[in-house]
């Protein structure tokens, strides 16, 4: 006989608790291999494949597209072949050894988002591979946990505890909802239109102004709010700037990249400059103490520079900058836009941040007063360089000019370590000989 493996939603790390379903890459009565990718999810951090570590005929899914899944919430549930089933015990000991089989079993190939060659095998079709399932008799799909509401003895058909949590913050008896899910399960989908119901419903008096969309915040864009939101109440900021004359900088730029070999940003040299002004102004790499009472000086630039993916503005990290030559910086940095531009950044590549790169002169604006990437502790903000009037060595000219900002975490220094370190990298800018200095 097959036994019926349940696979749950594992821990994607970086504290995630929860994942929304993107896609399903199999179907109900599909024939999956051990460690196959049966969906995609999307988490505060990248969208991810996750991969299956029982292989066998999948007998039931749970979770709709846009809906999103806690984690240790089910995902598909398999039943295995007997041959991989045998000496599984059964009855009442049967669930504790299949989740004691669970915890054992790491799951294999993780976070990596490949595609998996082969059409995909139904229940029934011809199938070159030795799988042991086709005189298994249909196993019935898992039915849905249901949990009785405790305001009221009437049993309510909800699996997720997202939806739960959802009804409740917005005031919506579950009791008084008819899910659109199988067998009448209530999806998350019926709650919104619940809440949407009662936001659209006519005030006795006196009458209610129209009402927009309401979008919810979700994924990424929820992740990032939460984040601002806490950096904008927890961290002490102020910011400074100076105008600076870049025309130097970008003559050099064109020097280097006449020469044969990678082509060389602005951004890396502007990561360059930041390196070697992290070096001499340590206490801005750095970043307070969860409870406030220290600061942890980092011994390593870990630089993240803002990029726009079809997600939406990210922030990818260059691990180790400081050790990293110009050259080294450009190609790190043109392979985590290109990532960035295709979706594809893993969660490790967007966290552990040490000091931030905004080069917002890209979007055509010359100053900005950024809130910090928390827990970092600064961040440098580059305009767009542009044509303008300057006096150099005493005469009106027309120079190459751009905007630095710079925002700072108050409680780690003063505003002459920040003056300090904004006027070395506007020196740097306008004269960027002054790095042959630091090499």
């Amino acid at each position: 006989m097959p036994v019926v493996r349940e696979f749950r939603l594992p821990d994607l790390g970086e504290g995630l608790t929860g994942a929304e379903v993107v896609r399903w890459m199999v179907e109900v009565g599909e024939v999956i291999a051990v460690d196959q990718a049966v969906v995609e999810v999307e988490t505060a951090k990248a969208v991810v494949e996750v991969p299956c570590p029982y292989g066998g005929v999948v007998t039931a899914r749970y979770g709709e597209v846009g809906e999103e899944i806690a984690v240790g919430a089910p995902l598909v549930t398999v039943a295995v072949a007997s041959a991989e089933g045998a000496g599984a015990p059964s009855g009442a000991a049967a669930p504790a050894a299949a989740a004691a089989s669970e915890v054992e079993r790491p799951l294999v190939g993780y976070g990596v988002a490949e595609s998996r060659g082969g059409r995909r095998r139904r229940v029934g079709a011809a199938v070159a591979a030795p799988v042991a399932v086709a005189p298994v008799a249909p196993v019935p799909p898992v039915a849905p946990v249901v949990e009785a509401a405790p305001a009221a003895p009437v049993v309510v058909p909800v699996i997720s505890p997202l939806v739960r949590r959802l009804a409740r913050e917005q005031g919506v008896d579950l009791t008084a909802l008819t899910g659109s899910g199988p067998d009448g399960l209530i999806m998350r989908a019926d709650v919104e239109r619940a809440v949407a119901a009662k936001v659209s419903a006519p005030a006795v008096a006196p009458p209610a102004a129209p009402v927009g969309e309401v979008v919810p915040l979700r994924g990424l864009r929820k992740a990032v709010a939460e984040k601002l939101s806490r950096s904008h109440r927890e961290i002490p900021a102020a910011t400074c700037w100076v105008d600076a004359d870049a025309t130097e900088l970008m003559a050099l730029r064109r020097q280097l990249n006449a020469t044969p070999g990678p082509k060389v940003s602005v951004l890396a040299l502007l990561a360059r400059i930041c390196t070697v002004a992290l070096a001499r102004f340590p206490e801005l790499n750095s970043s307070v103490t969860e409870d406030g009472s220290g600061i942890v000086r980092h011994r390593v630039v870990h630089l993240g520079f803002a990029a726009q993916g079809e997600r939406g503005l990210v922030v990818p990290v260059v691990r180790d900058a400081q050790a990293r030559s110009t050259e080294q910086l450009g190609e790190e940095l043109g392979r985590l836009t290109e990532s960035a531009r295709a979706g594809s950044l893993t969660p490790g590549e967007l966290t552990g941040g040490t000091f931030t790169l905004n080069n917002y002169g890209v979007f055509g604006v010359d100053g900005s007063t950024p809130i910090l990437n928390h827990p970092e502790a600064a961040m440098l903000g580059v305009g767009r360089i542009v044509a303008k009037p300057w006096v150099h060595e005493g005469q009106l000219a027309v120079r190459e000019v751009t905007q630095l900002s710079f925002t700072f975490d108050h409680r780690v220094c003063d505003g002459g370590t920040a003056g300090g370190f904004l006027r070395f990298v506007a020196d740097c800018v306008e004269q960027p000989g002054m790095l042959l200095r630091q090499l």
